[in-house]
């Protein structure tokens, strides 16, 4: 396959690399990918939201060859919800459609909560609404049990640890556990040329390190954040919720009572583990032609 991605300075210091697809006069939308990836998370979807879409995919802060700013306080959410804002800003849309996936899809979240007036509809592949992860984190043993790699992650060792093992040995033992490695085998040396870039590979950890979210360990009782037992603002956007049912690393606690929290919700359950996109991305795009109407 072969792309060319614009590179898009924004008004954040950032630039990043974009892959742009459809008509600009058409309804835009913008998709978020998450990690360990790139805009070509969306590689089987983009071709037919093109269709009728004006489709705008970035390689976010700290992937591929975007850029890479030091230090973990560069990769705090608020900081690449802004870059999310400033790209739309970018290609002067007022409002957009708004599709993540994984981190991507902890972005949108907050997005939407934050930027109402300019997200206009929300979907969600994959990625835990902020309060419930974080409840369920506490209360659901199997979601702690199943996220305890985000401590892993966190570790300032662990680069260490790849560059010992390899790239290529890191691929294989990352996504082997997640999928059918005949998926993905082609596109491995997409990837390791992406991790491979300087600085990208502690770029995207610093995603989880500059989280707030709490991971306890499992035999571990920390104070509970207070927030947990109160109110939470809901997600006004109507969202399309899509989900791989045989995610191994969001449990089905994730999608439980989530209709408390995000009023206007379809949820659709779909057959994939974690990385619905590419590995069944006939049922993302049925999902959403579906819930556009």
């Amino acid at each position: 396959m072969t792309e060319k991605l614009q590179r898009i300075d924004l008004a954040t210091g950032v630039s990043l690399d974009v892959q742009v697809a459809g008509d600009p006069a058409s309804p835009p939308i913008i998709l978020l990918h998450g990690f360990p990836e790139s805009h070509r998370t969306w590689r089987h979807v983009i071709p037919d939201l093109a269709r009728d879409h004006f489709v705008i995919a970035p390689d976010q802060r700290g992937y591929a060859r975007s850029s890479k700013p030091e230090g973990v306080e560069n990769y705090a959410p608020e900081l690449i919800v802004a870059d999310l804002i400033a790209l739309a800003d970018h290609f002067d849309l007022k409002t957009f459609t708004l599709v993540g996936h994984d981190w991507g899809g902890a972005v949108s979240w907050m997005a939407a909560l934050r930027h109402p007036d300019r997200i206009a509809r929300l979907v969600i592949v994959n990625a835990p609404h902020p309060f419930i992860m974080q409840k369920t984190l506490f209360d659901d043993p199997d979601q702690r049990a199943a996220s305890q790699y985000i401590t892993a992650f966190r570790n300032p060792e662990i680069e260490k640890h790849i560059d010992k093992i390899g790239l290529s040995s890191f691929f294989d033992g990352s996504f082997m556990k997640h999928t059918d490695f005949d998926r993905i085998a082609d596109e491995k040396p997409v990837y390791l040329d992406q991790w491979g870039q300087p600085g990208a590979m502690t770029a995207m950890l610093n995603w989880y390190r500059a989280s707030a979210i709490i991971v306890p360990a499992m035999d571990e009782t920390p104070d509970r954040p207070a927030f947990l037992d109160g109110p939470f603002p809901p997600v006004t956007q109507p969202t399309l919720v899509i989900w791989g049912i045989d995610d191994a690393a969001l449990r089905p606690s994730q999608i439980e009572g989530m209709g408390d929290y995000v009023p206007d919700l379809t949820l659709r359950k779909v057959k994939a583990g974690h990385f619905v996109p590419w590995e069944n991305p006939s049922a993302v795009i049925e999902a959403i032609r579906d819930w556009e109407g």
